[in-house]
């Protein structure tokens, strides 16, 4: 056992630190993003949300470093991303409106101008909606008409449509319950 941790000392030390600075860069993203999120008035679970965006592309950013540090070869790695990449690009493009919608989501968490509670007007040609932002979630806006009715807007399309602000903070607690 001695002779393994004596022959990869230089990896097993190499990955550590991969490893600690890898956590750190996490944390300082994660704080900064519940500090924007906070600021801008979203919820903590959109904060959350983005976190786990990050967690999981750096993941893989490890996984790259890691081989590279275990001594594969460039070009094996390059075969692996390409045949990898090849897969997931067909994937996603049958399910481009799925990954449409969280890049929405991740937009609108930065640049959204309205938050929940807010009374805004979708101008959309087929089917006008004004309501109050009940939720804005990864995939679509949870949104309140005056008469109750619950309508949901892909996070797409919201950023396609001109909106209008009609009442900040329009959301009434009593019709929560």
């Amino acid at each position: 056992m001695s002779d393994f941790f004596t022959t990869y000392q230089t990896e097993i030390i190499s990955t550590f630190v991969l490893l600690i600075v890898l956590l750190i860069i996490r944390s300082i993203i994660v704080v900064a993003v519940k500090k924007i999120g906070k600021k801008s008035g979203t919820t903590e679970a959109r904060a959350n949300l983005i976190g786990r965006y990050v967690t999981v592309t750096l993941v893989l950013i490890a996984l790259l470093v890691e081989a590279f540090i275990l001594g594969a070869e460039p070009r094996d790695i390059t075969l692996v991303f390409s045949s990898v990449f090849a897969v997931v690009g067909v994937a996603l493009f049958a399910i481009w409106s799925i990954l449409s919608n969280i890049t929405s989501g991740v937009i609108m968490f930065f640049s959204f101008p309205y938050k929940v509670g807010d009374k805004i007007k979708i101008h959309d040609k087929d089917y006008p909606v004004e309501a109050i932002i009940e939720d804005i979630r990864a995939f679509q806006l949870i949104l309140r008409e005056d008469n109750g009715d619950l309508v949901t807007y892909p996070n797409n399309l919201i950023l396609q449509k001109a909106v209008t602000l009609m009442e900040k903070d329009a959301l009434d607690d009593s019709s929560i319950l």
